[in-house]
């Protein structure tokens, strides 16, 4: 898929206009027209630098392919050899970005994230593999200068996770997160055993955008709220009043609760939002269900039951199954490094070429 020529040229025409309306006077005393230019100039920032810098990086191609043509000694010709080489490199990572900026965006975008990580099938060892991708997942937040905070974590004595329910807040944080949805596999020798076979566990990764209140009406005699004592892994409390917060959602029988704060009232606001999330999410998928023209798109972009990567210990590599990237960087990625294949995930669906998982090893 190429840059489409004529939706630059319509964002730099919309930016420039915006430059010239806010050194006009008029609107400058209409604080309210100045803040609205203001926040559109501020959006169309990022895409309209990426775009001057793609169209920079075209400039030297040209001009470097202008000047091989011209006879000249062989010091020069390398150097605009390697001048042409470095630019075609660079233009093409940039159009893939730009690909990225310019297409359709999902208005749920820039919202926070609630993050729901569970062990799967391998007993112990999906429950150490579970702790490792939140980890991973911490890791990016940090490079991202997203921050975080566990909601509610139900530990193994071994130090792994049966479940964990994390919030990721920051802008852009779904955008980031959305396509981490699904089963995630881990093939290596099990940290339990002293043999050397390798062992495939499994852990589930589900991604929620943060859902505001007018998302989702909650009829407060739906609810079921309980009030007990947090503990930590092996039973041991780690809280000596009934802080921890669980709720029922009667009319769906969905049960969320949260122990990490020592305040009642703070638990009690986060587990109303996970709940918030999730009905917003089940609200959402089952309209999507009921238009076949869209069952296509929930392939990858969301299906817990979806196998859709696989983190091979021995190999030390990590592949993609949807879109057939396989990247031989397991230590950088599990510490967080996660950019290059979440970058490949947006372009791809961006480009309509996020497809089927498919069953490799």
């Amino acid at each position: 898929m190429s840059i489409d020529r004529e939706k630059i040229s319509s964002i730099l025409a919309r930016y420039d206009e915006i430059m010239s309306s806010m050194a006009d006077p008029s609107v400058v005393s209409d604080t309210q027209r100045y803040l609205a230019l203001n926040k559109e100039m501020g959006e169309l920032e990022e895409k309209v630098t990426k775009i001057k810098e793609y169209e920079d990086c075209q400039k030297t191609i040209e001009e470097a392919l202008e000047m091989l043509a011209i006879p000249e000694d062989k010091e020069l010709h390398e150097l605009y050899s390697q001048e042409l080489s470095d630019a075609k490199q660079r233009s093409e990572v940039l159009e893939e970005e730009l690909l990225v900026l310019l297409a359709d965006k999902d208005p749920r975008d820039d919202r926070n994230v609630i993050m729901e990580i569970r062990a799967g099938a391998g007993g112990e060892e999906a429950a150490l593999f579970a702790d490792t991708l939140l980890k991973m997942y911490k890791g990016y937040c940090m490079r991202r200068g997203f921050s975080t905070e566990i909601i509610d974590i139900n530990e193994t004595d071994l130090g792994g996770i049966k479940e964990v329910t994390l919030e990721i807040e920051g802008r852009g944080a779904y955008s980031r997160f959305k396509f981490e949805s699904g089963v995630h596999r881990v093939q290596r020798v099990p940290v339990t055993e002293s043999g050397g076979r390798i062992h495939t566990s499994t852990a589930t990764v589900a991604v929620l955008p943060e859902a505001e209140a007018a998302d989702v009406k909650i009829n407060p005699e739906d609810l079921r709220i309980d009030r007990y004592r947090a503990s930590g892994a092996g039973g041991q409390h780690v809280n000596r009043t009934d802080s921890a917060i669980r709720i029922t959602h009667i009319p769906t029988g969905l049960v969320v609760q949260c122990q990490d704060e020592r305040s009642q009232y703070k638990n009690k606001d986060k587990a109303m939002a996970v709940l918030q999330a999730r009905l917003w999410e089940m609200a959402r998928s089952s309209a999507k269900d009921q238009e076949d023209s869209e069952r296509k798109s929930q392939v990858g972009t969301g299906d817990r039951s979806e196998r859709i990567r696989t983190y091979n210990y021995h190999q030390g590599r990590v592949s993609d199954h949807r879109i057939g990237l396989t990247l031989y960087k397991l230590e950088e990625i599990l510490a967080g490094d996660l950019d290059e294949i979440i970058n490949s995930l947006t372009v791809a669906a961006a480009t309509d070429g996020l497809g089927q998982a498919k069953d490799e090893d």
